[in-house]
């Protein structure tokens, strides 16, 4: 077996998952984003694979596979082609013909749909995958956690209505359920934004972790959850409250931040008024937030249909229309700039404000709506934060850092009806395919079960996923009893069905131990002296650390009870 463990930490790696699965020897990366799985992260990954396939079929599923190199002309055909942007790897045959990695699956299963079915009579259908993806990240990092290459196993659903849809979804959303529980992992279902796939509902499934990429509001009082991208905010609007004071510019020379500022002229945060410009297909929009608050830049992009949202270059904004970033504001910008400005809810209410003056080196302050500026759009453009109102019944909101590791979108006729994906109804009549998308990603659940179970030693593998149930060793290897010992039990062990690897390297017993709780086998058993002298196995439990002492005749059956109730127990 080929376990290349390593004892100093990479300096390549930032989280824990990245440092743990290089340092147990379960992956090696090739080049950036892009990893080998060695035998024992290959074992892991096999198993997820076959829970995710496991509930696959049982909710229904078919598995097909679909060839990863994709003709652009489907994609062309879907309108998607000019708008994924550069995350996809586009590539040409010899003849000129385009072609892409397929970043996803849309395009192709819907074609092939459009080609083999034309009847209610043949929905609903469930078919699914287990297969590489391929995305070129702006910033691949994290390992496994966001790569250029990874596994993914995507389920596209076909059905003749929205109601079949709703069953085929739920059908998914328990699956889900069922698969992350199996891998004894601590998530959350949360309610989630579409993106670049389409459709109007969906699910995201994310691992509770301090490391993880995304936060999520849930509610304590109720049973909502939601990526923080899609939480929407409230805000009761207030009327103004004070007399409106005269519009004024002062200079504030060294004050490019909302702190700086606020320091300067001794004034809450929140009373700052702050302008984001971005690049919104190719179009330039301002939006207006308190100075305390995060552009949501997906609700942005979401509320003016667009498809693409860049933060506006600095040195570009202050060479084109004379505006310098750090003090940048919404007085005096139409006569800059042709702009759209966008004003989050809160923004209506903010009387008296301080606002950038486009100008190195001053602020306004009294700044106030209507009267010093205009917006175009009002809207829920913010970032929702703790301590917010549930939309659902106005407790108070509290965030989590989560991984996703698995999304669910009701896709409706976005694909069909751009690709003639149709069917016949009960009435003869044609019509669209109302279609589903439900994705896992297999090598990103592997690293998020790392960043979820460890400790200062190494791994703690859930012992659904773990890449052996049981590791055996004998303390003197050289000992020709213990070692006889040690492989007799390896086999009685294999043949009861237990999977267990047997550590017979001419170590000493120190790094031995030090490479099992770095792998993080759920048991490791030792043959020592007891072993021979008194028939005494030494078992130890890599995620409680408990030691104990069996006899050799009832080791398989204790290790059958206890390995199957790990498994089938849920976090």
């Amino acid at each position: 077996m080929l376990i290349p463990t390593l004892r100093e930490v990479p300096a390549e790696a930032d989280t824990i998952s990245h440092q743990l699965l290089l340092r147990s020897g379960m992956v090696r990366k090739v080049a950036a984003g892009i990893y080998t799985l060695l035998p024992l992260g290959n074992r892991v990954v096999k198993k997820i694979e076959n829970i995710v396939r496991e509930e696959m079929d049982r909710a229904g599923g078919v598995e097909l596979q679909l060839p990863i190199v994709q003709p652009a002309e489907l994609w062309r055909q879907s309108g998607r082609w000019d708008v994924y942007g550069p995350e996809m790897y586009r590539l040409q045959d010899r003849h000129g013909r385009d072609f892409c990695l397929g970043p996803t699956h849309e395009e192709i299963i819907t074609s092939l749909f459009s080609q083999e079915v034309n009847s209610y009579r043949q929905l609903p259908l469930l078919l699914y995958q287990i297969h590489n993806k391929y995305r070129d990240e702006r910033r691949p990092r994290f390992g496994l956690l966001r790569g250029r290459e990874f596994i993914m196993k995507d389920l596209y659903s076909f059905d003749k209505d929205e109601e079949s849809l709703e069953i085929s979804y739920r059908k998914m959303y328990d699956a889900y359920n069922r698969i992350f529980s199996r891998c004894s992992l601590d998530f959350r279902a949360v309610e989630a934004d579409s993106g670049a796939i389409g459709g109007d509902v969906s699910h995201e499934f994310m691992v509770i972790a301090d490391t993880g990429e995304d936060a999520i509001n849930f509610c304590s009082e109720c049973d909502y959850a939601a990526n923080m991208e899609k939480t929407p905010c409230h805000i009761h609007e207030k009327e103004l409250v004070e007399e409106e004071g005269p519009l004024e510019l002062v200079a504030t020379p060294e004050a490019r931040t909302v702190q700086d500022v606020a320091s300067d002229l001794q004034v809450n945060t929140e009373q700052v008024l702050k302008s984001l410009f971005y690049n919104v297909d190719g179009k330039l929009v301002v939006v207006l937030v308190r100075g305390d608050r995060l552009v949501n830049e997906t609700k942005v992009i979401n509320y003016l249909g667009a498809n693409r949202l860049d933060t506006a270059d600095s040195e570009e904004m202050l060479n084109n229309f004379g505006i310098p970033m750090g003090f940048a504001g919404p007085v005096g910008l139409r006569e800059k700039t042709a702009v759209t400005i966008l004003g989050d809810l809160e923004v209506k209410c903010l009387f008296n404000a301080v606002a950038g003056a486009n100008k190195t080196g001053y602020h306004y302050i009294n700044v106030n709506p209507q009267r010093d500026y205009q917006v175009d759009h009002y809207g829920d453009f913010r970032v929702a934060e703790e301590g917010d109102p549930c939309p659902c019944c106005g407790a108070p909101l509290q965030v989590q850092r989560g991984i996703e590791v698995g999304h669910i979108f009701k896709l409706g006729t976005k694909y069909s009806e751009a690709m003639g994906a149709t069917i016949l109804d009960e009435h003869g009549k044609e019509i669209p395919v109302i279609m589903g998308c439900y994705g896992i990603g297999v090598t990103r659940t592997m690293a998020a079960a790392v960043e979820q179970s460890n400790d200062e030693n190494g791994i703690i593998w859930p012992a659904a996923i773990s890449p052996f149930d049981v590791l055996i060793m004998a303390v003197n290897q050289r000992d020709e009893l213990q070692a006889e010992f040690a492989l007799n039990l390896y086999q009685k062990l294999k043949r009861a069905g237990i999977d267990v690897l047997y550590d017979d390297r001419q170590e000493r017993p120190g790094v031995k131990f030090k490479d099992a709780d770095l792998i993080g086998y759920p048991v490791r058993i030792v043959i020592g002296k007891k072993a021979i002298s008194e028939g005494l196995v030494e078992l130890k439990w890599r995620a409680t650390g408990e030691l104990i002492f069996k006899e050799k005749d009832k080791i398989i059956a204790y290790l059958q009870e206890n390995l199957t109730a790990m498994k089938s127990s849920k976090r």
